[in-house]
């Protein structure tokens, strides 16, 4: 007879959020008494905007702590509604925007309500590992696309994005401002995208976590392409631009048809976003955004830091992005320098020598066949700019010494 307890099959297809990984690794680390320079997990070292806490207190002194709406708050809705809709050059009703519990849940709740069991969705790879264990776990069938590197980051394979599309394809998942490679869709990229979309009838989930989180310039969407508003479910989440990455607030922006049908789901799966919460994300929307402009300032030190730390190393090449807070050079050269051929033992020995943590490119879904390059992540929003330049020269100081030892045998 077979345990009692024994897990249901789908749970074998479900992955997780491999960063978490290393930061367990960095914090054992760390409890040995040794220096880490985090540079592993997306989170932010700066405080939410003081009145975005203040709002919270307000809700809870006036008794904002029952259950809510399952596509939430009202004001919430409309305030999303306005500010999306600017952003974007779009016309968003309020009733197209249900709150979620974060951006990660939009994900889940597109493909069970829009992509049936065996029916395809493309997904980029390298790129957020949830959508590949998503996609996986509602039996839903993984194709993913590909990035080549150019001179400023990446660009979307287009012709092999193209060669993916079957009869069976039914959605697309675009990540422009893209976690973990920290590049943007060109125009034509973004227009390419949606002309397959139409053509061929897919529904496209648009995460747009990082959309204001750029150094120049102005984010565009492709929901705002011809035909593609109709098709097109948006992810927001206030994680990223007010700094309240634990406060697990977000939203879907959707066709007004779908709408209902996220708010079922989300009666189902959490009975509604907690309620507070809601009214400290419309003083986000509404109040002052001068933390917003702050919080970039000091990200574009970092990037800077970052990456000229980056560009010491021997033989490491990397792009200085204009979007989100990552960077994702290429460590190809250095490795083959130091005699080491494996990613993992690479991140392994650099945080033992170094002190410096960092994810590599097997934390950002399954390793494809046509890789021939070695990439790590680093993110720089959590780590501050005195560090990470301290952090940068000591992993170059010994990756210098190690190929000089080697060159010496």
């Amino acid at each position: 007879m077979g345990s009692a307890t024994a897990l249901a099959q789908r749970i074998n297809n479900l992955g997780t959020e491999n960063a978490f990984a290393v930061s367990l690794a960095a914090a054992e680390w760390s409890s040995k008494g040794n220096r880490v320079f985090p540079f592993h997990l997306g989170d932010l070292n700066f405080t939410t905007p003081a009145h975005v806490g203040e709002a919270l207190a307000r809700a809870v002194t006036d008794g904002k702590t029952t259950y809510c709406p399952g596509a939430g708050i009202l004001p919430l809705r409309e305030a999303l509604a306005a500010d999306v809709g600017a952003l974007r050059s779009m016309s968003i009703h309020p009733d197209q925007v249900v709150i979620n519990p974060g951006g990660k849940p939009v994900i889940t709740k597109f493909i069970q309500a829009l992509v049936n069991p065996g029916e395809e969705v493309l997904y980029p790879t390298p790129g957020f590992p949830i959508y590949e264990s998503q996609i996986e776990y509602y039996g839903c069938a993984p194709k993913p696309y590909r990035y080549v590197p150019t001179d400023t980051g990446f660009a979307v394979d287009l012709d092999f994005l193209r060669a993916q599309i079957t009869p069976r394809t039914r959605a697309l998942i675009f990540n422009d401002l893209h976690n973990p490679l920290g590049t943007e869709a060109t125009n034509d990229e973004r227009r390419a995208i949606a002309a397959m979309a139409v053509e061929h009838n897919l529904v496209v989930l648009s995460d747009e976590a990082y959309f204001e989180t750029r150094y120049s310039g102005t984010s565009e969407s492709v929901a705002s392409l011809p035909g593609m508003a109709e098709r097109t479910v948006i992810l927001y989440t206030f994680s990223k631009k007010y700094a309240m990455t634990g406060w697990r607030l977000g939203a879907a922006i959707t066709p007004m048809e779908i709408a209902p049908v996220f708010s079922r789901l989300n009666t189902n799966d959490e009975s509604c976003t907690t309620h507070m919460v809601q009214y400290a994300g419309v003083a986000a929307l509404t109040g002052p955004q001068d933390s917003v402009a702050s919080m970039m300032s000091e990200l574009r030190v970092r990037r800077d830091a970052a990456v000229d730390g980056l560009l010491a190393i021997p033989g490491v090449s990397v792009a200085r992005p204009e979007s989100t807070f990552y960077l994702f050079p290429d460590v190809t050269d250095t490795m083959t320098a130091m005699g080491i051929s494996d990613l993992a033992e690479f991140a392994e020995k650099a945080l033992h020598n170094t002190g410096v943590s960092f994810c590599t490119r097997r934390h950002f879904g399954r390793q494809q066949a046509w890789e021939d390059r070695s990439y790590i992540r680093l993110a720089y929003s959590g780590i501050n700019a005195p560090e990470i330049a301290e952090g940068l020269e000591g992993m170059r100081a010994w990756i210098v010494s190690e190929i000089d030892a080697r060159g010496a045998r």
